[in-house]
């Protein structure tokens, strides 16, 4: 069947000293670095996993220097690579969404690496709403957001003058999308911290992400 949307994923190489620096402490640099490799593994298997996409990923930093970089790049084989673009996250992200529309010619449904939860089902469900609406946004439990689709893929440069990774960045951003009809998906919770690392490996206790979390518990 033909895909309705390009499933595009912001993802930066898990390099020790580089990824997932705030679980650092308790982390070591090369154990966060292992938490967030395998949040992008459970991840990239989601979108794998979700029907009537073309998955994509646009990519930063050294696969070569990231922990299991053997295995993301055999999943990576199924996917469309694209290097990000753009100094400001702001600006790659906007970048990606492009590169992304230009290479499928597709609606964009853009998630990141940080919700390992993520499921085919909430995936599939999630671009699905799109077709019912110009844009969705799924808000993060910090005030960010976890996804963002766009039927117009344009509409993506209004991100550039959106401030990233602050509490409002969730609000800034559903307002750059001005009038258009923006349906909400549900709230998840980013991994940015230990704290909420824990949460999330509870919630997904069959998953790479949650047996590194335990393998670091086991350490310590």
């Amino acid at each position: 069947m033909t895909a309705t949307a390009s499933l595009l994923v912001v993802a930066k190489a898990p390099v020790p000293g580089l990824a997932k620096t705030r679980l650092c402490p308790p982390a070591t640099p090369e154990e966060a670095a292992g938490i967030a490799a395998a949040a992008l593994l459970d991840t990239l298997d989601a979108v794998l996993g979700t029907p009537l996409v073309r998955p994509v990923v646009a990519m930063t930093g050294s696969l070569g220097d990231a922990c299991r970089s053997a295995g993301i790049r055999a999943v990576l084989r199924h996917c469309t690579v694209l290097a990000q673009r753009g100094g400001s996250f702001a600006d790659r992200l906007a970048n990606a969404h492009a590169d992304t529309h230009r290479a499928h010619g597709l609606p964009v449904f853009q998630i990141g690496m940080d919700t390992p939860q993520l499921t085919p089902a909430l995936l599939a469900g999630s671009v699905e709403r799109l077709a019912a609406h110009d844009a969705v946004l799924g808000p993060a439990a910090d005030g960010g957001w976890w996804a963002l689709g766009l039927n117009d893929p344009r509409v993506a440069e209004n991100l550039r003058a959106v401030p990233m990774s602050r509490p409002d960045t969730g609000a800034l951003t559903l307002r750059a999308l001005g009038d258009r009809d923006t349906g909400l998906l549900p709230v998840l919770s980013d991994v940015d911290d230990m704290a909420t690392a824990r949460e999330v490996a509870a919630l997904v206790p069959r998953t790479r992400f949650a047996a590194a979390l335990a393998r670091l518990g086991a350490l310590r």
